[in-house]
């Protein structure tokens, strides 16, 4: 009796186990963020796209493909030709994703590495096309403009394989070795150049400073002249006396310096 019950508990949990494996191949998850396709193998992919859940198919003719629809960042980098022919290396950041409703075509013409076989190919052409309408200079001095015009042709040629960008950028710039030892000597020349400006203006400067102090002095001259000849000689004889007490008040202080009376050659009276 014993042995017919295990008996049965045995073949009801094989049972069970069989039908547990055939519902839990039936079922399965869409994460956030995220959408299913369904190929089936009698009809192939299906037009609809499932949404995010727990969902239901067929075991072994149905087959679901999940695609992330989040966005995504891709570096692209680039090597071109400006319009002066002068090599430029551009690196463009992309953040890119699907468009859901378009997911069983996107499979069906490209497959789920839609983004390694599309956006290489379109990112190249459209910075070739666009790079090569301006010359290096602008490149530099009109980069948000160059940029915009790369988003915007750039987003226009994506839509066409169901793909959305979400952001443009340009992230890294370059010139050739050439070209940056060009631009170097020219700044090299420019600050030579205004370093030899600022010494002729210097110059200039000290030139006028000398003609002024000339003629100052020509002027002062010409004015002690005048008062020589107005006023005659009294003006030397008040400026030797004033010479001559500012000397005698100079030789008093100095303990140096002794005075002998008029008509007497010798000290008299020193102290013991």
């Amino acid at each position: 009796m014993a042995a017919k019950v295990f008996e049965g508990l045995g073949k009801l949990g094989l049972g069970l186990a069989v039908v547990g494996g055939v519902v839990n191949s039936a079922l399965y998850n869409v994460d956030a963020g995220h959408r299913a396709v369904i190929f089936d193998r009698f009809r192939g992919v299906q037009d609809t796209v499932v949404g995010e859940g727990t969902h239901f198919l067929i075991p072994w003719v149905q087959k679901p493909i999940i695609f992330d629809c989040r966005s995504r960042p891709r570096n692209v980098p680039v090597i071109t030709g400006s319009k002066d022919l002068q090599n430029v290396n551009i690196t463009l950041r992309i953040l890119f994703r699907p468009v859901t409703a378009q997911l069983p075509r996107i499979f069906t013409s490209i497959g789920e590495d839609y983004d390694e076989r599309v956006l290489p190919s379109i990112t190249t052409e459209i910075l070739k096309s666009v790079v090569a309408r301006f010359d290096a200079g602008e490149l530099i001095t009109q980069r948000e403009l160059v940029s915009r015009q790369v988003s915007e042709d750039l987003t226009e040629r994506a839509a066409t394989f169901g793909l959305i960008l979400d952001d443009v950028s340009l992230t890294h710039l370059t010139f050739g070795k050439e070209f940056t030892e060009a631009v170097e000597m020219k700044q090299v020349a420019q600050q030579e150049a205004e370093r030899a400006r600022f010494i002729v203006e210097k110059a200039e400067q000290q030139k006028k400073a000398a003609v002024i102090s000339a003629e100052g002095d020509s002027k002062a001259a010409e004015l002690i002249a005048n008062s020589l000849a107005t006023a005659g000689d009294g003006l030397i004889e008040l400026r030797k006396l004033e010479a001559a007490e500012d000397i005698a008040y100079q030789l008093s202080r100095s303990r140096n310096i002794t005075y002998l009376p008029s008509g007497q050659s010798v000290l008299l009276q020193l102290p013991q």
